[in-house]
């Protein structure tokens, strides 16, 4: 089993933002929300200028998180519950998912004795779950046994954004971890609830857990009678129903290498999330290159290709999460491939040799931006 990943917390050119570091889970990027006065998805959300539309933020997973409800007549008490649902589910996702905190379930089964299988909560059976299928549906593009990968590279848990490894992996240890990653990784019992490690790998659920946190704070809106609203971690959004204009809510996809941050292409979204995977925001450079976060599976070494970014929407934050990383690491040309051949609706952006960005979309978004032109 296997899914790629957005290994470290921080993006390249942010401070970093979390209460506690060791609870990061991963960094996503590319995506804003555009409500004319704007917002940064880095940071807690800015007041609505919009009449009736309630924001509140905060931080978490290694990022920040914002919260827009256009539902009326929420009030201080609605309002009060809506943060502390938020809040909880957030939490719940970290306390399970992230490598970060040592007591959380993925931590404990990172150290858990191989071939022997650990009982974890219904949740993580259903993010690891939603990982081996976009695995199996990706050519094994999307990995999340590709911890060790991600360590070795400088993009794990004691290194500072930006900053480049002391050494690159030689040959030797290269050709160790691309073993390892052919062979089989997990196996899940849905049944007894259990994970086993079936060979010493490191799990790294950062390419879907963010996304799931995401859903997870949604659902908690929507049992508490709101039907209105965005919801977004770092950069990763899911929607429903209509903005504070009674239209539905604009996210931009962001265009890469450029800060400020600028909007690319608006989409409008409503019922559905979006995600963004790129090499533009966590990443070092050494010796001229740049080297990305995004591992390639195949080679255990950052992609290397002309891709900058991917986004996707999809039903869920979770499916947008997971298969824009997967499209991500296949590439320029083998990612429209697969996205079609999936019905996925994305969005390529590539670096063209003389610098010019050229973007690229899938049937899928092409249908999905004619239908909102409509």
């Amino acid at each position: 089993m296997s899914p790629s990943t957005h290994p470290h917390p921080h993006p390249h050119t942010h401070t970093p933002t979390h209460l506690t570091r060791r609870a990061a889970l991963g960094a996503g990027l590319g995506i804003s929300v555009w409500l004319g006065s704007g917002c940064s998805p880095r940071s807690s959300l800015e007041p609505s200028a919009n009449r009736g539309v309630l924001s509140f933020g905060g931080l978490t997973m290694g990022s920040s998180y914002g919260v827009k409800i256009a539902t009326p007549g929420l009030g201080a008490s609605g309002l009060a519950a809506a943060q502390a649902a938020v809040a909880q589910a957030l939490s719940e996702v970290v306390a399970l998912m992230s490598h970060y905190e040592p007591s959380s379930e993925l931590s404990r089964l990172n150290h858990h004795a191989v071939g022997r299988p650990l009982a974890v909560s219904a949740a993580t059976i259903q993010v690891f779950n939603a990982a081996q299928a976009v695995h199996l549906a990706s050519g094994g593009a999307f990995d999340v046994a590709l911890g060790a990968a991600v360590e070795a590279w400088g993009f794990g848990v004691s290194r500072r954004p930006g900053q480049a490894a002391d050494r690159l992996p030689d040959s030797g240890t290269l050709l160790a971890l691309q073993r390892r990653t052919g062979e089989p990784a997990l196996a899940l019992d849905a049944q007894a609830g259990t994970v086993t490690r079936l060979s010493p790998v490191l799990a790294n659920l950062s390419g879907i857990a963010k996304g799931y946190g995401v859903d997870l704070a949604a659902l908690a809106l929507e049992r508490l009678g709101i039907v209105d609203y965005l919801v977004e971690v770092g950069g990763e959004i899911r929607t429903l129903g209509r903005n504070g204009q009674g239209q539905p809510w604009r996210l931009a996809i962001e265009r890469p290498d450029v800060l400020p941050q600028q909007a690319l292409r608006i989409v409008p979204l409503s019922g559905r999330a979006l995600a963004t995977s790129g090499d533009y925001r966590n990443f070092f450079m050494q010796g001229g290159r740049r080297y990305s976060h995004e591992i390639d599976p195949v080679s255990a070494a950052p992609v290397n290709h002309a891709l900058a970014s991917v986004s996707v929407v999809a039903d869920n934050c979770m499916q947008a999460d997971a298969w824009s990383t997967a499209l991500f690491v296949l590439g320029p040309q083998r990612g429209p491939q697969i996205a079609a051949q999936q019905g996925l609706a994305a969005h390529f952006v590539l670096r063209h040799a003389d610098g010019r960005l050229v973007e690229r979309s899938s049937p899928a978004f092409d249908a999905l931006s004619a239908s909102a032109a409509a």
